[in-house]
C-alpha cells in the first residue's frame, strides 16, 4: 500500500515537474527569438509599418491621399448629409425619448 502511494505521488510530482520545465522552455525560447536577428522578410515587413506609421504622423490622415481621395470623401459626406438629414456626422447625435402616456386598465 505504501509503495503503491509512493508511486501516485511520485507521478504528480512528475508531471508538475514536467508542466514547469515545458512552460520555462517556451518562456526561454520566446526571449532567446526576440534577441536574435529576424528574417528578412518580417524585417522588411516592419520596416514598411514603421515607415507607414511616421509618414502617417507628418500628413495627420491618409497617407498619400491626392485631391481625388478628398473629392471622393467629400461627395461622400454630402450624400450622407442629404440622405439624413444633414447636420454634424462628426459627433454622436442627441437623441431624445419621450416617455409614453400609460393607462390604467379596468380589471
Amino acid at each position: 500500500m505504501a509503495l503503491h502511494r509512493l508511486f501516485q505521488l511520485s507521478s504528480v510530482l512528475r508531471s508538475a515537474v514536467s508542466l514547469t520545465l515545458r512552460r520555462n522552455i517556451g518562456l526561454s525560447a520566446v526571449l532567446f527569438n526576440r534577441t536574435k536577428d529576424l528574417d528578412p522578410i518580417q524585417k522588411l515587413f516592419l520596416d514598411k509599418i514603421r515607415d507607414y506609421k511616421t509618414k502617417s504622423k507628418s500628413s495627420g490622415g491618409i497617407v498619400e491621399a491626392g485631391p481625388a481621395y478628398q473629392k471622393n470623401v467629400s461627395e461622400e459626406v454630402t450624400k450622407l448629409q442629404r440622405l439624413y438629414g444633414g447636420g454634424d456626422l462628426a459627433k454622436f447625435p442627441t437623441i431624445t425619448f419621450t416617455e409614453p402616456k400609460l393607462e390604467e386598465a379596468a380589471k
